[in-house]
Parts: structure tokens; C-alpha cells; sequence
């Protein structure tokens, strides 16, 4: 099955989406949800916390009144941004919108990475997917003892 693409001129399109990509996309969210908890509270990749911030530069954020944490929301742009992008039926892609954007996360993750799931993210994310297929069971039954999908 071909990904779909769900933003569209600046605007979300769930409507172009089958019930196992709805399903992926709410996963999806799950993960972005727990991976933006994270950074925003400046843990790292293993739920520590996350590497200081450069002498000159936490002074200069801290002037600013941003405090002196590494959690990536100095304007809150690059956050904000990160969002589920594409979905198909196994998976779904978070991205970033904006160059400037991908080109401060890319530097970010170069310096340390944030873009990852975490043990906790993880854990999140799986008992999302036990939620979700707790939801869909009665659909699968039914769908068994009617020989099949339905459409």
C-alpha cells in the first residue's frame, strides 16, 4: 500500500485515509506526543538528562529569559513542526515543515540526538498500539466470521 501524504496547503487530510491508516496516524501522534514531552522537559535519548548547553550560549538564552536548558524551544518553531507527515499502513513518518527548521533539527541531533524513541517513549507508544488494537478486535472478529473484509 502506497503512504499518503496528510498535509496539504498548510492544512491536515485525514479524509483520504482507510481505517488501518487512521490507526497508524493515531500511533503516530502517540510517539511525536512522547518524543516533544521529552525534549520539551530536556531529558535525552535514554530518558537522562539532556547535554548542557555551551557555556556562551546558555548565558545568551538565559538573558532572554529561556532558561538554560537544552530543550529545543527557544521560539518553539522547531517543535511546533514536528509532526506526523506521511502515513501508510505500517508506518507512519514525522518530519518537519520549514528548511530553516529540518537544518536547526539536523544540527541538534548532530550535537545530540532527539529524534529517537526513548524507553519510555517506547513503552508509551506500545501500550498506544495495545489501546488501539483493543479498539479494533470486535471489527476483526466480525469481519472473520463474515469470511473476509468488507468493504
Amino acid at each position: 500500500m502506497a503512504s499518503v501524504r496528510i498535509w496539504e496547503k498548510k492544512q491536515i487530510r485525514l479524509d483520504r485515509l482507510n481505517f488501518k491508516q487512521r490507526e497508524m496516524f493515531k500511533l503516530g501522534n502517540v510517539g511525536v506526543a512522547a518524543v516533544k514531552n521529552r525534549v520539551q522537559a530536556a531529558l535525552g535519548p535514554s530518558d537522562a538528562p539532556a547535554k548542557p548547553l555551551t557555556k556562551r550560549y546558555a548565558i545568551w538564552k538565559t538573558k532572554r529569559g529561556k532558561g538554560n536548558r537544552r530543550n529545543l524551544t527557544f521560539t518553539g518553531d522547531l517543535l511546533r513542526n514536528f509532526q506526523v507527515r506521511t502515513v501508510s499502513e505500517r508506518q507512519a513518518k514525522a518530519g518537519l515543515s520549514t528548511r530553516k527548521d529540518r537544518i536547526k533539527a539536523w544540527a541538534n541531533q548532530k550535537l545530540e540526538p532527539w529524534v529517537v524513541f526513548s524507553p519510555k517513549n517506547r513503552a508509551a507508544v506500545v501500550e498506544a498500539t495495545r489501546r488501539v488494537l483493543a479498539e479494533m478486535a470486535p471489527r476483526l472478529v466480525l469481519e472473520r466470521f463474515l469470511g473476509g473484509r468488507q468493504s
